[in-house]
């Protein structure tokens, strides 16, 4: 039988300012603003309370009547993370409730990938967990924006990198066009699931060597020797919007849908 899904609350990190497209929780997808879709899918997941957190007051107007609530949170947090332990704080979350981080770029997330990742950490001792995908082309392992994610056999991240990960030596030695076969090659995917004192806790811990070098704020986990439980999404994701060319891909894919 399926194992029932836990309690969780979903959290969205919604910041106005984006120097690669600005004003991007806002920005128009089909009709409707980026973030109100990332809300919408939050609300599918079966969330028990969905919290927008927000830096700017038209991110909250966009938001009025959509079913969630509107945290205003400080301008000058350096990662969603720390926006989301703000909110933590703000309504007062037990230690123990699982808070899922869904990016405010993510308007397409599936609902059963959003549930995946609270099963993870609810099965889990870990304080996080996250979600990966393979890679099944070569130009995306070799894609520094691509987020490759290499895990032990007992299902937990042992390292986050921009850089193709595994390296296949022998394969690669000879041509880097095709993967080779039986490799896990995994792609990142940038939701995660914590407990809330952990997400309180994050925010103390000092900054990383290997975190600021692959500008990867989830090896702060892994570099302060916490691990972080890493599972297979059950339904694809498609990529979040960060750029003009993303927005007029997503509208494509919607005319296709």
């Amino acid at each position: 039988m399926p194992t029932a899904t836990p309690p969780f609350i979903v959290a969205i990190p919604a910041r106005y300012g984006s120097t690669r497209l600005p004003a991007k929780p806002l920005r128009d997808i089909a009709g409707v603003p980026m973030v109100v879709r990332v809300a919408q899918r939050a609300l599918e997941a079966g969330a028990s309370q969905v919290v927008v957190a927000v830096d700017d007051r038209r991110i909250a107007d966009a938001l009025q009547g959509q079913g969630v609530d509107v945290c205003m949170t400080r301008s000058d947090h350096a990662s969603g993370s720390d926006r989301l332990a703000e909110c933590a704080e703000h309504y007062a979350w037990p230690d123990d409730a699982i808070v899922v981080n869904l990016q405010g770029d993510e308007p397409f997330a599936p609902a059963a990938g959003i549930r995946e990742v609270a099963h993870a950490l609810a099965e889990d001792d870990a304080p996080m967990a996250t979600l990966a995908t393979p890679i099944l082309d070569a130009h995306e392992l070799f894609d520094p924006n691509v987020v490759k994610l290499v895990r032990s056999a007992t299902g937990r991240a042992l390292y986050f990198s921009r850089a193709p990960l595994p390296w296949a030596r022998d394969a690669f030695a000879v041509h880097r066009n095709v993967l080779p076969e039986n490799i896990p090659f995994l792609r990142h995917i940038g939701i995660y699931a914590y407990r809330a004192a952990f997400l309180k806790r994050y925010t103390t811990l000092e900054r990383t060597p290997l975190e600021q070098a692959e500008s990867l704020e989830q090896l702060r986990v892994l570099e302060h020797g916490f691990p972080i439980a890493a599972r297979l999404t059950p339904e694809p994701f498609p990529p979040g919007i960060d750029t003009e060319a993303d927005l007029q891909r997503a509208e494509r894919w919607l005319a296709d849908c």
